[in-house]
Parts: C-alpha cells; sequence; structure tokens
C-alpha cells in the first residue's frame, strides 16, 4: 500500500517551529531550509511512504502470527521475568541482570520521543497518529521479541559481560560479514551519534522554555555529565539507568493519572478523536491520512525501537538462563514505552485542546498542553521530566554505538592499543560533540537526520531477522513446552540447535 503525502514534513515543521520563540532555532542555528535537510527529507518520505510502513506492519504481523501471538499470551511471564535472577554466574563477575537489561534497554526508549515525538507526531499528522502509534506498538512488539531473542542466542562473552546484538547475528547466523559491518556502522551513525543529537536538542528547548537558560551552556554541561558516565562502561550505565528509569517513568506517569483523573469526562472524546481522525473521510478525501499513518508510524518506531535493531544490543548483555527471557523482557518494555508513556503525553495534549495551534510543535507543545492543566509547574516538571528521560536516553544510545564498534575493531583485527583509541574519539563525539551539536542545530535537521538513518537501519534488521525468524520460534517452542512440563526456570544447551553449535560461543 503507498500513502502520498501532499506536504513534506519538514515544510510543516519548519513553519509551526519558526514561531515557538527559542533563540537557538532562529539566528544563529543551523538552517532548517538548507539543500542538505531537503535532500534528507525527500529520501525520507520516498523510503518512508513507500517501503518502511508496510515492511514494518508486514513483519511485525507475520511474527506475531508464528509465535502464536506471544506479546499478549505470555504477558504475565514478562512481568514475572522483571525480577528474575536466574543468572548462575561465578563470584567475582559483573554481569548484567535481566532487570537491569530491561532498564537501559527502557531508558534510551523513553525519552524524547516520549514527549517530544508523541507532541510532533500529533501535531503534524493529526490525533489519529495516535491509533497508528498504538497499532505498530502492539504488531511490534512481536518484532522486538525475535530479534532480541536472536541476540541471546548468537551472544558472546566478554571479560566480565556479554556483548552481541543484529552485527552478531547476521554474522553468525547468515555469514554476511559486510552486512553485519554495514549494520554496525548505521547504529553508530543512528544511536551514538544523530540520536543524541535529538535529545540534546529537546532537553535544551525544554530548559529554555522554563528556566531561560542558554541552550550552548546546557548542552555543555550534558556533554560533560555524559562523558562521566560513557567512560565508566556498561555497568555504570546499567546502573544509572536502573535507578532514572523508575524514577521519571513513574514520576510522569502518576502525574499524567492526575490529569486524565481531573478530566475523565473527556477521556470518551479524547478516543472518538484519535479513532475517527485515524480513518477519517476528510483525511482520506485530502490526502492527509498518509500525513496520520507516516507520522504515527515513524514517531512510534522511534519512541519503542521494535524492529530497528538497538534493543537486542543491550538485550545480549542480560545473564539469563534461556534466550527467549530477554526476548519476553524486551517485548515488554515496548509495551512500556508507547502504550503507558507514550499514551499519557497524547492524553496530556488532546484533553488540553492545544494541538491545533499553528505555534506549538514538539517539547513547547507538550510544556504549554500541561501548564493548562496544573499551571506555571507545568513546564518546569517537563522540563526536569525530559532532563531524565532524554539524559538516560544519552548515555543508552551511546552503548549502542560502542558494542557496535567493538565489532568493527574486532573484525578488521584492530591491535587493543588502536581499538582502545577509536573507542575514546566515539565516546567523546557521542556524548560530548554530538550533545554540543544538538543544542544549536534547528528543530527540523535533527528530526531528519534521526529518520533518515533510522529507516536505513530498520531495513536492515528486518531483513535478517526474517530470515533468523525460526531460531526464534523454536527457541520459544521450547520454552513453553519446558513450562508445560512444570519447569520453573528453563534452560537452553547449544546443542539444541546441532546446526548452529558452532556458531554459538555461549550457552555452553
Amino acid at each position: 500500500m503507498v500513502w502520498v503525502l501532499p506536504v513534506h514534513e519538514n515544510q510543516v515543521q519548519n513553519k509551526r517551529v519558526e514561531s515557538t520563540g527559542f533563540p537557538c532555532l532562529d539566528e544563529g542555528s543551523i538552517p532548517s531550509g538548507s539543500t542538505m535537510n531537503e535532500v534528507i527529507t525527500a529520501i525520507n518520505d520516498a523510503v518512508w511512504g513507500y517501503v518502511l510502513i508496510a515492511a514494518l506492519v508486514g513483519c511485525g504481523l507475520w511474527f506475531t502470527w508464528r509465535t502464536h501471538f506471544v506479546q499478549f499470551r505470555m504477558v504475565g511471564e514478562m512481568l514475572r521475568l522483571l525480577t528474575d535472577s536466574a543468572a548462575s554466574t561465578p563470584k567475582g563477575t559483573k554481569h548484567i541482570s535481566s532487570f537491569q537489561a530491561f532498564a537501559v534497554s527502557v531508558a534510551t526508549r523513553v525519552g524524547t520521543g516520549n514527549l517530544a515525538g508523541v507532541a510532533s507526531a500529533i501535531a503534524i499528522g493529526g490525533p489519529g497518529a495516535v491509533f497508528w502509534m498504538w497499532l505498530i506498538a502492539l504488531i511490534g512488539s512481536a518484532t522486538a521479541f525475535v530479534e532480541s531473542t536472536l541476540a541471546q542466542l548468537f551472544k558472546q562473552k566478554e571479560k566480565d559481560s556479554f556483548i552481541g546484538g543484529p552485527a552478531y547475528y547476521i554474522q553468525r547466523g547468515l555469514h554476511k560479514r559486510w552486512m553485519a559491518v554495514l549494520f554496525a556502522v548505521l547504529i553508530t551513525c543512528q544511536f551514538g551519534l544523530s540520536n543524541n543529537s535529538i535529545q540534546s536538542n529537546t532537553i535544551c528547548h525544554a530548559m529554555q522554555e522554563a528556566f531561560g537558560w542558554s541552550p550552548i551552556l546546557v548542552g555543555c554541561v550534558l556533554a560533560a555529565m555524559g562523558l562521566f558516565i560513557v567512560f565508566g562502561g556498561i555497568q555504570r550505565i546499567a546502573h544509572v539507568s536502573s535507578i532514572l528509569v523508575p524514577i521519571m517513568a513513574v514520576g510522569y506517569v502518576v502525574l499524567a493519572i492526575v490529569v486524565i483523573a481531573l478530566n475523565i469526562e473527556q477521556i470518551p472524546h479524547v478516543f472518538k478523536v484519535i479513532v475517527t481522525d485515524a480513518f477519517g473521510i476528510e483525511q482520506v478525501a485530502g490526502g492527509g491520512i498518509g500525513a496520520t499513518i507516516m507520522n504515527g508510524v515513524k514517531r512510534g518506531l522511534f519512541s519503542n525501537e521494535a524492529g530497528e535493531g538497538s534493543a537486542p544490543n543491550v538485550a545480549a548483555t542480560a545473564a539469563v538462563t534461556h534466550p527467549v527471557k530477554q526476548g519476553l523482557i524486551q517485548a515488554l518494555g515496548v509495551f512500556t514505552d508507547t502504550l503507558l508513556v507514550c499514551s499519557c503525553t497524547a492524553f496530556i495534549i488532546l484533553i488540553s485542546g492545544l494541538y491545533n495551534v499553528p505555534e506549538l510543535n514538539g517539547i513547547a507543545l507538550t510544556q504549554a498542553a500541561l501548564q493548562s492543566e496544573v499551571g506555571s509547574a507545568g513546564p518546569v516538571f517537563v522540563a526536569i521530566a525530559i532532563f531524565l528521560f532524554a539524559f538516560s536516553s544519552i548515555i543508552g544510545n551511546y552503548y549502542y554505538g560502542e558494542a557496535n564498534i567493538r565489532f568493527i575493531t574486532y573484525n578488521y583485527g584492530c591491535s587493543a592499543a588502536r581499538s582502545q583509541t577509536i573507542m575514546s574519539i566515539y565516546r567523546i563525539c557521542s556524548a560530548g560533540l554530538m550533545v554540543i551539536f544538538g543544542a544549536v542545530a534547528s528543530f527540523s535537521l535533527v528530526w531528519n537526520i534521526v529518520d533518515f538513518f533510522m529507516a536505513l537501519l530498520t531495513a536492515c534488521n528486518l531483513v535478517a531477522i526474517v530470515l533468523l525468524g525460526r531460531y526464534a520460534f523454536r527457541l520459544l517452542d521450547d520454552y513453553r513446552l519446558q513450562k508445560r512440563q512444570g519447569i520453573k526456570e528453563p534452560t537452553f544447551h547449544r546443542s539444541q540447535l546441532p546446526e548452529l553449535e558452532g556458531e554459538l560461543e555461549c550457552w555452553e
């Protein structure tokens, strides 16, 4: 199916962002109407409008069918596994627990996409975009299950942790080194670099709106904090994320529940607006249905990352007794992100009725909506929330790039000293320079760059998991069989997949 968009997304964004009052988006900023931005937008429209949406929905439906609706039938098991500590590791090791891996992946999912991304989708695509965000999460959670299960299956040992992800299962499962290296380069560009500029851009705008702080000053402080944490390795990242994620998620959800409770009589109307706008006759007749679907899917994918190939990188680090455990936990992460946190933002915005104001977009729309409901404290709360959301995403995004740079340097036989130098340069670029770039770049430019790399990255990963999905299906069947036999903690041994035994470094 093809959806033709009557207007480029950045044209709408530019019109609205120019009036936000943010100095960093006016004179002195990187121009959003530049030739580079226009070229990237044209490519994004073609790839997203003609290819990727159909691929994401198609793969999600296929995985949902082949796993027998795992994302719905095993929710109880997902919740139980959050407390799973069945990582029987020798004393003195530093393996990441199931919950810590969940926290790091949620830290990258729960961020700018939940507050600024949802607002942008509604402002450009209308309330109906929320419906498509929900749909991509419901079917995409099966895709998340498959990719994270594969990451666990093909993970490798390191000195005091595990490492893995799509680059690893592409090389060991498909034996396509070029494709594995391509994925590693794309995810480093997407998460380690461009995605961090989005997080910084949103934090700086929120802080400026709430407190009047200089974007470049906030960017420099963020860079310093991020560098301190990322130079501490995955253990420090996991520790910080496991603290920040519960605090920020619970606090934001509680506030949203309060707002919804105070406006409970409007909730039926909110649902009606979402559904009618998603399939409205006016949208279809005017060509607006394309913008609604595309923005809902794009922002939904940016937020929950199902099928993008990002969460498998941290899912592989967990020490579990069966690969399916992390697959289930990461599927739950998609629900947590989109159906819970994104819905909170959407409801607040739709209750306020400010989504029709042309001058409001991104984080400014979320702040204005919350201010209309709770008063002047609204923008301040959003600024603090987005700081926790986006900062945790910065450090989580960094790790995705680190895991894949290690993959590249290993494949090309770099010495330990040279690998360490490359890693140090990457850390400075990811948590330092790109954070500062995001502080001064335009809203439209940073989002378009992210959409570009996200499309390429997702396409590469979807090809891989479709070809390797049969192993995830077999593992799920084995897990369910052991549970039916009364085994509380199912286990896996690589001899159970004899055709892969030589390719599996773990699971002895």
